[in-house]
């Protein structure tokens, strides 16, 4: 049978937090085409097979022998991108994952956007067993694109999904990073060619479509509408102007909220605390509180439904075998259902309430969720930013004597599915607006993004309004200025449309064998900039974005070539931007994300007394060294902070314009001892902590190829410790691999050879241990390898008490740059907690310190310890006098202050450097 290679059907995917929707459209109908749902054969019960209309967004990882071969087959052969041996995904997953703990991957999509977990690497599900396959959020997302491809070529078998037109939808706050995940899933799927668009958008080509004889007269006088998307894992906002015309309004989106992890996921947690309050055997583990998070979804939407019953019953299954007898039930009421979610969530609030703010976003199942889960205060700031747009879209309508607000709002995602929320919200609307607003129809919420999506293939085509608006941001290069205020040239203007391409007429020069950086900020505000415009990005509105970076061969031995930058917005909503020769617009150098944190400040001025600093380094490590007295080296760091200050308050780029100095006499650093035991220690110094300034993973990947030199002055106790210290200093730049190298080494020279401990210590054990502590990124079976030999050292007399503090790095429960998936398990951090809690905190310095890491509280209760430890651990605290910042960190989720900070990398940061990314 002959396979089509055109496409003969426009597709629209929602890959949502809860459900993934499918809806498509022929492209040979005639006319505006009808847009039809596609529901997905699924898995509704073991051996059975069904069509629906939604495909639930989870997969269940069942245990070995627990399902037959024939109660996981589907009608066509699914190749899982995850890899699990009869992994089942859809309906039947869903109902397992109530009734099984541990085992079901949900919310792949919010983790597409949390930044504090590797989404690539096998997370999922979060606080399963060791023995329970794991797959990565990324992965998860792919696997149920992949099954509603093989769904539909079992159904078309003659026109492939990969070879039709495919539109995916995403949250319009995802950021560069989410979106390329997002397409990276796609690909894994065997979906390589679409394109994206937002899904408050979405769902507005879908009214638009739906009402396509009558749009004109439906938004009658309304010149202002607020798309509210709550879905399961995201609060999405966006504002679209209305403007009249001859035939139809003109539509343009002139807003969009920011990122905001706030939806129905949040409300079930709500209500799953609440019933587990009231559950006999006390906390539940992070597999039962997932299986409660399912029943509770139930609940839920039975609850807050039109013909609702007076109560749910939930219950928790235990076990194994005790599957039934360990069942635990409790009640939930409609009436405090509503109390807690409709209340909770949308309560009444003023508009000018803001969100309440806190030091740490709320984190549950491993999630930074939102802080406050008020929707209606993020509204308020919402509509608040676009308020200058907002006037101008509602013209002689604007209200004088408050704050504008729309006149028209369309409602989407499942939480408006149950009419007390969506009521609730029509009267928080009405009320700062001090009128009623129009609301615009949507009947099946959970299935409008999808059909929208088709909607929107239909509009680019000419066969529907379309939505103008463009970029959702405008982008900006940071330039230095002679002034203190930074600013920076708008490279890309908000509202650009896709595919066009804005070329600066500024031109650049562009430094050829060398890594160049261009800082970028983004805005969503509502001031317009063109492109080429310099203006003050001093205002909170602009936020910064990784730098973008570069590194291009000389090919004539020119150190340099003129260059201007081109911007454009790609069909999936991501930012290219080019270096094009300005001699030869033929040359052209794609730029890169650099998607590691950074801080894209504006370089400060290096020190006037650098260059004679430069001098002095060179004069031991340059080429012309050869003639100076080694004794001479000595006072060389002196000589540094007589010429640049103190060095703790050398700034960053200074520290990093000193390293590369340093770097270039790298070769002569084995003089002497003197020589070697000073550059390690500048070098580590000047690049700590490894990351967090644009380019330190280029400049931490060329000094780990000295790894394996090794020590040249091996028998100076100093120079071994300096070469430790080294490389704990710029651990946080190190991939896995290189940390996973450095702890073989430290395995062997850590493990103690029996007697006392005086006799076999090692030159530096004490910087080798502190390294171990910090290297986050092992995997956590390295870690507990580490943790147990520094235990059994600890067990000796005579052993330095400085251990206790990689003890406590080692099984900290709060990373500070790596993924909290690596972290120790639960157990082993309570167990080497309570060897600290025997300790006198007096006669062992870092006991206290290192009992706050393992007792921190993260949120998750994945990783956190028990209640009545932390409450341990605290008492001892307290009767130490230890700092408010200790306490703080065990009793509440909180971000480290600059002196924390310190104490866990274990010295000062450089001034000034953030570690955000």
């Amino acid at each position: 049978m002959a396979r089509s290679s055109t496409p003969r059907y426009l597709v629209g995917i929602d890959l949502g937090t809860t459900h993934t929707v499918v809806a498509y459209a022929d492209l040979k109908a005639a006319g505006t085409a009808d847009i039809h749902l596609f529901s997905v054969e699924q898995l509704v019960a073991p051996g059975a097979v069904a069509v629906r209309p939604l495909l639930p967004s989870v997969r269940y990882h069942p245990a070995e022998g627990e399902l037959a071969a024939a109660d996981s087959q589907l009608p066509w052969t699914f190749d899982d991108p995850g890899g699990v041996d009869n992994a089942v995904l859809g309906e039947l997953a869903r109902e397992r994952g109530t009734r099984v703990p541990g085992r079901l991957v949900a919310s792949a999509k919010s983790w597409l956007s949390h930044a504090g977990v590797d989404r690539t690497a096998p997370v999922l599900p979060w606080g399963a067993a060791e023995e329970i396959a794991k797959v990565s959020p990324v992965v998860a997302s792919a696997s149920y694109l992949a099954h509603v491809r093989a769904a539909w070529n079992q159904h078309f078998p003659r026109q492939p999904l990969e070879r039709q037109e495919l539109v995916l939808t995403v949250p319009a706050s995802f950021d560069e990073a989410a979106r390329t995940l997002t397409v990276e899933a796609a690909r894994l799927a065997g979906l390589p060619e679409l394109r994206l668009v937002e899904e408050p958008q979405a769902a507005c080509h879908d009214w638009l479509h739906r009402h396509r004889d009558t749009v004109a007269a439906d938004l009658g006088e309304s010149r202002l509408l607020l798309v509210c998307d709550v879905g399961g894992g995201t609060t999405d906002l966006t504002l679209i102007q209305i403007e009249p015309g001859e035939q139809e309004p003109r539509l343009t989106r002139i807003g969009v909220g920011e990122h905001l992890m706030l939806g129905g996921d949040n409300m079930d947690l709500t209500l799953a605390r609440t019933v587990e309050a009231r559950l006999s055997g006390g906390r539940l583990s992070t597999g039962e509180l997932s299986q409660l998070l399912q029943q509770c979804r139930s609940a839920k939407e039975r609850l807050l439904a039109t013909d609702a019953p007076e109560q749910v019953t939930v219950t928790v299954l235990g076990g194994g075998a005790r599957l039934i007898g360990g069942a635990r039930a409790a009640e939930l009421s409609r009436d405090e259902v509503r109390a807690l979610l409709v209340d909770g969530f949308l309560p009444l609030t003023a508009a000018d309430e803001r969100p309440q703010g806190r030091r740490a976003a709320v984190v549950e199942f491993g999630l930074p969720y939102a802080a406050d889960p008020a929707i209606s205060r993020h509204l308020a700031a919402f509509l608040a930013r676009y308020g200058d747009a907002a006037r101008r879209a509602l013209g002689e309508r604007a209200p004088a004597d408050r704050p504008p607000a729309p006149d028209a709002v369309l409602l989407n995602g499942g939480v408006f599915h149950g009419a007390a929320l969506s009521e609730r919200l029509l009267e928080l609307l009405a009320g700062w607006r001090g009128e009623p607003l129009l609301r615009l129809d949507n009947p099946e919420p959970e299935l409008a993004v999808a059909r929208g999506a088709v909607a929107y293939g239909l509009a680019r085509r000419g066969r529907g309004l379309k939505i103008g608006g463009g970029s959702a941001r405008g982008y900006f290069l940071v330039v230095e200025s002679d002034r203190s205020r930074k600013q920076g040239v708008c490279l890309l203007p908000r509202g650009t449309e896709e595919g066009r391409e804005i070329r600066l007429d500024r031109t650049f020069s562009l430094r050829l064998g060398s890594p160049v950086q261009f800082h970028l900020m983004s805005s969503t505000g509502d001031a317009f900039h063109q492109a080429g415009d310099v203006t003050a990005l001093d205002a909170g509105e602009f936020l910064p974005l990784p730098p973008i970076v570069t590194l291009i061969e000389s090919e004539s031995g020119a150190d340099e070539v003129s260059v201007q930058l081109s911007a454009q917005l790609t069909e999936v909503g991501t930012l290219e931007v080019d270096c094009i020769a300005a001699d030869d617009p033929v040359r052209r150098w794609r730029l890169a994300f650099q998607l590691r944190g950074s801080d894209t400040a504006a370089l400060a001025r290096l020190h006037p007394r650098f260059p004679e600093a430069t001098a002095r380094i060179e004069r031991f490590y340059g080429s012309r060294a050869a003639d100076v007295e080694y004794k001479e080296i000595k006072i060389l760091r002196t000589d540094l902070e007589r010429l640049l200050g103190r060095r703790e308050t050398w700034e960053t780029p200074l520290l990093r314009e000193l390293f590369g100095v340093l770097w270039a006499g790298a070769r002569r650093r084995r003089r002497s001892a003197d020589h070697e035991r000073l550059w390690f220690s500048l070098t580590g110094y000047c690049l700590r902590p490894g990351f967090g300034y644009p380019l330190d993973e280029w400049r931490v990947g060329r000094l780990w190829a000295l790894y394996e030199q090794g020590v040249q002055h091996h028998r100076d106790a100093q120079v071994r410790a300096e070469w430790w210290t080294l490389w704990r200093r710029v651990a946080g730049g190190l991939d896995a691999a290189a940390q996973l190298r450095l702890s073989e080494d430290l395995l062997a020279d850590l493990r103690p050879l029996g007697g006392k401990a005086a006799k076999d210590r090692l030159p530096g054990i004490e910087d080798m241990a502190r390294l171990a502590g910090v290297l986050e990124r092992l995997p956590a079976t390295r870690k507990l390898e580490l943790g147990e030999l520094l235990l059994a050292r600890l067990a000796r007399k005579g052993e330095s008490p400085q251990l206790w503090w990689a003890v406590g790095r080692l099984a900290t429960r709060v990373p500070v740059y790596g993924s909290a998936h690596d972290v120790v398990p639960v157990a082993t951090a309570a167990a080497w907690l309570e060897r600290v809690l025997t300790l006198d905190w007096k006669a062992v310095a870092p006991a206290a310190f290192a009992a706050t890491l393992l007792a921190r509280l993260s949120g998750d209760r994945q990783r956190d310890l028990d209640d009545t430890t932390r409450a341990r651990v605290i008492q001892r605290l307290r009767a130490a006098k230890a700092p408010a910042g200790w306490l703080r960190m065990v009793e509440e989720v909180v971000d480290l202050d600059e002196i924390d900070a310190g104490r866990v990398f274990g010295e000062a940061l450089p001034p000034g450097l953030r570690l955000a990314g």
